[in-house]
Order: structure tokens, then C-alpha cells, then sequence
């Protein structure tokens, strides 16, 4: 099954390709500067920030060439070499950030991360800082033939819908589930505290029905209908990601005992709070991964953009706030 490549017009974003190296095994442009969201305008949508992420097999090359290229784009990091970004790029989400970079007439963000650190992020869920952005509606911009990168991208899909499955209540509309989806990755986000709209992500998902339909329509057709019985989360639990599996042991297993993995799953399937747990589990991954990302912006983007990037989310936390409210 191959990742469904949405199909508007994606020629603006193209461009903006042609001004970074173009070794990428996979470009993505997402967020509210692509996919209009709810209560913001069609204008809004013109002038928001356009985010980016580029996978690249060799990380060291590829800074050295936009180092090249696109000097300017870097915080002070840039004295330090291609070696030193690559180095602070593993930590965190794997992921390293250039900000508010003016391009083609338009501001945008773009991140580069390691193929490897993908593919691991989205078979195990290790941060799901990346592979939670792609569980919702992305523009693909460019894909190389790697295989491996393909199948992952198809398996975070998949374990999208059998973590949503495991949280959701045995009836639930269409809507439900593709917010439970679209939620995954802001569970435990301190941002979502301070720092972005609490409505985030019924913005994300009500004006954009369709696209996440077309994301899904092929997994959800494979899919036996949802099982609430003991056995039937077991098998679920048990085709969760590593880390998420490792997460809820925890949770379940006091210290000093030694069961396997598979033993403290099922017991948590026979748990009236088996969903509950999950979603324990996965605000466990994202909470470190963001807190450690974020402090790593200030390096990377350097302290006055940081202080830009941050005033700009608050304040569209607050307007956000003052929508629904009014």
C-alpha cells in the first residue's frame, strides 16, 4: 500500500525544495500553512508559517551542503560545523529545526532528521514527534524507493488506528476516531498547557474529514471490526509499538518484579482502565521528547528567534481561546 500523496496543487511547496540540497529520501509539508483549520480563514492560510520536514540518509553531508547553500538560515551553531549540528540534532526527537526562515515570499520552519531516526520513530514510536505529525494529513513533496522507509509509513498508520481503537468506547463515530488519531501525539505535550490552542486538534480534524479519510480508507478497510473483549485488546496491545508497550509495563509492573512483556499486557487487556493506560503510555513518550525539543530550539534557532517563535504560539493559544469563548 503506498502513502496516498494528497493531491491539490502542490507546485508552491515544490519550489521551496529547489532552494535546500536535494539529497531527501522524503519531504513532507504539513501544518495549519497547508491544511486550513478550523475558524481561521482561506487568507490565514496564505500567511501562516509553512512547515517542513526532510528525511536524509547522511545528516553530516546534508548540513555541510545547506551550510553551503543556506549559511544564514542557521543560529550561531553554524561556527560549530556540520559535526556539532548533527551532533545536537540526535538528541531530543532526533530532529533538527531551522526557524522562521524567509523563502519564495513566505516564512517558513523546516526540520531535518536522519532516515534511520524516521523509520525507528515510526515502527516504535521512540518520541512520536515525527511519526505523530504523520498520522495526520501531510503534503508528500518528495519519496525516494526506499522500502523500508515505505513499509514504516504504512505501519505507524496502522498502529494509529490500534492505539485509537484501545481508547475509544466500543461506539464511536468516524469523527471520534480520526480525533483520538489526530491526538496521539499531543498527549503529555506540555505545549498544549502553554503554547498552543486547546482546540488544536478538533481544528485539525473537522475541516480536513476528507483528507483523513483518503489517509486511512485502505487501513480501515483491512481492519476486523473493534473488539472490546479481553482477548481481543490483548492481540491489539500486543501489535502496539515497542516503546508504547514498554511504556504501560511500566506503568502496570511495580519495580522488583521480572514478568515479561506479553504477562503484563494481558493483564492490562482484563483492565477497565486498559485505554486509559495506553493513552498513560503514550503521553510518557511524547512528554520527554517535547520538553527536550523544545529546550533544543534555542540553540537552534537561536534566542530571538525563539522568543518570536514562542510569542507567535502564545498568541494564537489566546485567540484561539477567545474564539470559542465568545
Amino acid at each position: 500500500m503506498a502513502l496516498p500523496v494528497l493531491s491539490s496543487s502542490a507546485v508552491k511547496f515544490r519550489r521551496v525544495l529547489a532552494h535546500f540540497p536535494q539529497e531527501l529520501s522524503l519531504a513532507f509539508a504539513y501544518g495549519s500553512g497547508v491544511f486550513r483549520q478550523a475558524g481561521a480563514s482561506a487568507e490565514h492560510g496564505e500567511t501562516n508559517m509553512l512547515d517542513f520536514v526532510f528525511a536524509v540518509d547522511d545528516v553530516v553531508t546534508w548540513h555541510m551542503m545547506n551550510l553551503l547553500k543556506n549559511r544564514s538560515h542557521y543560529s550561531f551553531l553554524k561556527f560549530f560545523g556540520p559535526k556539532k549540528i548533527s551532533t545536537i540534532q540526535r538528541y531530543g526527537a532526533g530532529i533538527y529545526y531551522n526557524t522562521l526562515v524567509p523563502c519564495n515570499g513566505r516564512i517558513i520552519k523546516y526540520g531535518v532528521i536522519s532516515t534511520d531516526t524516521l523509520i525507528e520513530d515510526l515502527l516504535h514510536w521512540k518520541t512520536l514527534y515525527v511519526a505523530g505529525r504523520l498520522h495526520k494529513p501531510v503534503k508528500i513533496l518528495a519519496q525516494n524507493e526506499n522500502s523500508r522507509l515505505q513499509a514504516a509509513l504504512v505501519s505507524n498508520l496502522k498502529s494509529a488506528v490500534t492505539a485509537a481503537f484501545l481508547m475509544l468506547p466500543e461506539s464511536f463515530s468516524e469523527e471520534d476516531l480520526y480525533l483520538q488519531i489526530a491526538g496521539l501525539s499531543y498527549s503529555g505535550d506540555f505545549r498544549m498547557i502553554i503554547g498552543e490552542d486547546k482546540f488544536k486538534v478538533q481544528n485539525i480534524v473537522k475541516p480536513n474529514i476528507a483528507h483523513f479519510q483518503k489517509l486511512y480508507s485502505t487501513i480501515l478497510q483491512d481492519c476486523p471490526q473493534i473488539d472490546k473483549s479481553p482477548e481481543g485488546q490483548f492481540t491489539q496491545l500486543m501489535a502496539l509499538p515497542k516503546t508504547l508497550q514498554q511504556k504501560i509495563t511500566a506503568i502496570v509492573n511495580p519495580p522488583g518484579k521480572n514478568r515479561d512483556v506479553e504477562e503484563i499486557l494481558l493483564q492490562v487487556a482484563h483492565d477497565p482502565d486498559c485505554g486509559f493506560l495506553v493513552h498513560q503510555g503514550i503521553s510518557g513518550i511524547v512528554r520527554s521528547s517535547s520538553i527536550v525539543q523544545s529546550a533544543k530550539t534555542i540553540l537552534t534557532a537561536g534566542a530571538k528567534k525563539s522568543v518570536t517563535y514562542s510569542l507567535k504560539k502564545l498568541y494564537k493559544m489566546t485567540k484561539g481561546g477567545l474564539k470559542k469563548t465568545s
